[in-house]
């Protein structure tokens, strides 16, 4: 509901109820650098996203057309 990501929905993906948070499909994308795992191959950088706190998103229900 706030921040970079306002206004963007996308499906529930994990809910971690201890901490407050749920990772939400597609939202609060950061980069990560991945180091090489073997000699010769390089690093890379891949989007992933991180948990959400629970407060700032809402249920969105899908209507019914008539």
């Amino acid at each position: 509901m706030i921040g970079a990501d306002s206004g963007k929905t996308g499906k529930v993906l994990k809910a971690y109820p201890k901490l407050g948070k749920v990772l939400v499909e597609g939202m609060n994308m950061h980069k990560k650098h991945l180091r090489a795992r073997q000699e010769g191959k390089k690093g890379q950088v891949i989007d992933k996203a991180f948990p959400v706190s629970a407060s700032n998103v809402k249920l969105v229900e899908k209507r019914a057309d008539k």
